[in-house]
């Protein structure tokens, strides 16, 4: 693979892409309004991560949650439901990614146009450097855990689930995506489909590469947490991954290890960047990965090469685990409330489990 800058490791999950994407995150294409379609009910709630507790960063334990309640929710009281967790992507919260796709029309307009209904979750994984990448470090604190073991908890002791992994569903756009691969790959025990949206950083190499000198002149600068505040949002990329991928609990104030120190190569903290790749330990989990009902991978035609997600199809084939592979027409953003009511919800709906026996 071609080696990329700094600012290109951070484009690889649309980390640091400059203003025109950021603004297209909060600024996607709206479906037409389903007529008729019954309204749902939204939870905003808090849920607290023994997981994510005691990091170094300072990152919240208490994290930001979205529950979207299906209309027959409140109205048929013993009745219990699919579950479908949804990750949002870098820059973002909860709060923003349910913009994003349009939520709650985009989930009404599906299940008027016949998706089951689900209850779908949507978790604030937001840190200091603006994405966890849904890692497990000292540094950014375990998401992979937050999202895995102490959310899929919460929702099933706090809602009427039906609480089985055939009846969970995991998608991620972005760095979601990633989190929904990573997550997806290791923890195939808990989920019955998965649904990877645009995503970045599964490939080894698709974090680290030639370095940009500038930037990082500018990191080593960085002497205090007043410091760090002068960075705007989008030069933060690379941190967020160094924080994810090469903690460093003996390195205040940021507390992470980045591949390149005064312009030099450190071999060891890029192989670290690079044993995250999904695709680097992919194989180890052939087994969980077989048990999965469905996996559908997805990309839009204007949104860069598709290498990522081509590579995970072709990886999933070369094991003969069945998946989807679809190019859509669309870039990164644009079309994301369609995809999830017309394509993503629907997914689910046809794959996960609607019985209480599983």
């Amino acid at each position: 693979m071609k080696s990329r800058t700094i600012a290109q490791v951070a484009a690889a999950l649309c980390l640091a892409v400059g203003a025109s994407v950021v603004s297209a995150q909060v600024m996607t294409d709206r479906p037409t309004v389903v007529a008729g379609a019954a309204k749902v009910r939204i939870d905003a709630i808090t849920v607290h991560s023994p997981s994510v507790a005691g990091n170094l960063e300072g990152n919240s334990a208490d994290r930001e949650v979205y529950v979207v309640l299906p209309p027959s929710y409140d109205r048929e009281p013993t009745r219990r439901y699919p579950v479908v967790y949804a990750l949002h992507g870098y820059f973002i919260g909860a709060k923003q990614w349910m913009g994003e796709i349009h939520m709650p029309q985009t989930a009404e307009g599906a299940f008027a146009k016949g998706t089951p209904e689900m209850i779908v979750v949507l978790p604030d994984s937001k840190t200091r450097h603006l994405g966890s990448l849904y890692a497990s470090g000292s540094t950014v604190g375990d998401f992979e855990n937050f999202i895995a073991t102490d959310l899929i908890a919460y929702i099933d002791s706090h809602y009427r689930t039906l609480a089985t992994p055939a009846s969970r569903g995991l998608v991620g756009h972005s760095m979601g995506g990633y989190g929904a691969t990573r997550i997806g790959i290791k923890h195939a025990d808990k989920f019955g489909a998965l649904y990877v949206m645009s995503p970045g950083g599964l490939t080894p190499g698709g974090f680290g590469g030639t370095p940009n000198l500038e930037a990082m002149a500018r990191f080593e600068t960085i002497k205090t947490l007043e410091d760090l505040n002068k960075l705007e949002g989008i030069q933060r990329g690379p941190l967020a991954v160094a924080a994810a991928f090469s903690p460093n609990p003996n390195k205040p104030p940021l507390f992470l290890d980045l591949p390149y120190e005064q312009g030099q190569l450190r071999p060891d903290i890029l192989a670290k960047w690079h044993a995250n790749a999904p695709l680097a330990f992919i194989d180890q989990y052939v087994g969980g990965l077989r048990g999965y009902r469905a996996i559908a991978i997805e990309i839009g035609d204007k949104d860069g090469p598709g290498t990522d997600p081509k590579a995970l199809h072709e990886a999933l084939n070369t094991y003969g685990i069945e998946n989807t592979f679809t190019i859509y027409d669309g870039d990164h953003t644009n079309r994301l409330g369609f995809r999830i009511q017309d394509h993503v919800l629907p997914f689910f709906g046809r794959n996960l489990s609607f019985d209480a026996g599983g």
